[in-house]
C-alpha cells in the first residue's frame, strides 16, 4: 500500500518566478491524474506540525526570528531563500506532511510519500537556506523517536545538493545514519558533503557522503549505490527508513550538472523497496517540471508494484567512469573502520 500526502495549501507559500514554486507540485499532481494514477493512491491531507514538534529540531531563537521576518511581510531571507506572508504556516504544514507520512508507515502502509513544499534538507537548527525554512524530515524523525520510541533511523538522500541541514543536525548522532549522493560540492551549493565529512564524536562513521562528478549518469549512480547501500543497511539495522527525494540530478534540470535520466528514479525506489519493505519518501528539490512529472510517475509505479525491476539495469551497456570507481575506493578506505563494502 502506498499513500500520497499532499495539500493544495502548499500553493500559499508564494514564491513567484523563483525556481522553487508551486508549479513543481501542480505539474506532478496533474500528470499523475492525467495518467490515471491518483485514483489508485490513498490520498491523505497533512496536519501542520506544532511549534513543540519543530522546537525539537530548531532553536527557539531561530523560530522567533523566522516568524518575525515573515510577520513583517517576508521577502528574501538570504540570496536564494524566499518567504511570503503565509510561508511559516505552510512550512509547518510541510513538516506536518512528513509527520503524517511517517505515522502512516508506522501504522501499516508500505510507503507514504510527502509531496510537499517548501523543501527542508538545507535548513539547519538555526538557519534557513537553500529554499528551505524548516527541516521537514528531521521534524518527522524526532516526532517518531519521541512518540513511538523508535531508536535507529536511516536516511538516503539523492537530491543533487548535499542536505547540509540534515547532516549537521545529526552529525554527532550514532542512531541516525545519513547517506547522501550528490554532485561534487566543489561545483555546486552548498559547498559541503565531502567523503571526509563522516560525522563527529559518537556520530563518527554515520554521515556517509558520495560526491559525484558533474556529468555522472544513471549507470554511475547504480554502480556506486549497489556497492554501498545494502551492506551499510544490513549492518546498521535501522528501525525506520526515509528516502529524501530530489529530482534535480536529472539531465534536464537547470540547477545541477548531473546527467541522470528518467530510469534512475524507479531504480532507486525499487532498490530501497527490496531492502526495506517500508519507508517514508519526502520531496526535496527538482526544478524541471517535465522531468519531475515523468520521473515521479515511474517511481510511484514501482512502489505500487505496477512495474518491477528485480534485475533491472538501464538499457544498453553500463558505462562507469574511472572517477566513479575512484570515489568508491575513497569511500571504502575512509569508512573501513565502520563498514565493509
Amino acid at each position: 500500500m502506498i499513500s500520497l500526502v499532499n495539500s493544495p495549501e502548499y500553493a500559499n507559500h508564494q514564491t513567484g518566478s523563483h525556481p522553487e514554486n508551486q508549479q513543481r507540485l501542480e505539474v506532478m499532481i496533474n500528470y499523475l491524474r492525467e495518467k490515471g494514477e491518483m485514483e489508485e493512491l490513498d490520498i491523505h491531507q497533512p496536519k501542520p506540525a506544532c511549534d513543540e514538534d519543530i522546537l525539537k529540531v530548531h532553536s527557539n531563537t531561530y523560530l522567533k526570528s523566522l516568524k518575525d521576518f515573515i510577520g513583517s511581510g517576508g521577502g528574501y531571507i538570504d540570496f536564494d531563500t524566499y518567504a511570503s506572508p503565509k510561508s511559516y504556516e505552510i512550512a509547518k504544514l510541510a513538516a506536518g506532511g512528513a509527520i503524517t507520512a511517517s505515522k502512516l508507515v508506522f501504522d501499516g502502509y508500505d510507503f507514504a510519500y510527502s509531496l510537499a513544499r517548501p523543501p527542508g534538507h538545507h535548513a539547519t537548527a538555526s538557519k534557513a537556506m537553500g529554499f528551505c525554512l524548516i527541516n521537514n524530515l528531521a521534524v518527522a524523525l524526532e516526532y517518531m523517536r519521541d512518540e513511538y520510541g523508535l531508536r535507529k533511523f536511516m536516511i538516503v538522500d539523492f537530491d543533487a545538493h548535499y542536505g547540509n541541514g540534515t547532516a549537521e543536525i545529526y552529525y554527532q548522532d550514532p542512531n541516525v545514519l545519513y547517506i547522501s549522493i550528490h554532485q561534487d560540492p566543489r561545483t555546486i551549493f552548498p559547498g559541503k558533503g565531502f567523503v571526509e565529512e563522516t560525522g563527529s564524536g559518537m556520530g563518527e562513521g554515520f554521515n556517509l557522503n558520495i560526491p559525484m562528478t558533474p556529468g555522472s549518469t544513471t549507470s554511475n549512480y547504480i554502480y556506486i549505490l549497489e556497492k554501498i547501500i545494502e551492506p551499510v543497511l544490513r549492518k546498521f539495522k535501522a528501525d525506520f527508513y526515509f528516502l529524501d527525494v530530489g529530482f534535480d540530478g536529472h539531465q534536464e534540470d537547470p540547477l545541477s550538472s548531473l546527467q541522470l535520466d528518467d530510469d534512475f528514479y524507479p531504480w532507486i525506489a525499487n532498490h530501497m523497496k527490496n531492502l526495506t519493505s517500508q519507508m517514508v519518501l519526502i520531496l526535496e528539490g527538482g526544478y524541471s517540471t517535465d522531468a519531475m512529472a515523468r520521473s515521479n510517475l515511474k517511481m510511484i509505479k514501482v512502489l505500487k508494484d505496477k512495474e518491477t525491476h528485480e534485475e533491472w539495469q538501464p538499457p544498453g551497456k553500463m558505462v562507469v567512469k574511472n572517477e566513479t570507481r575512484k570515489i568508491f575506493r575513497r569511500i571504502q578506505n575512509t569508512f573501513s573502520p565502520f563498514f565493509t563494502f
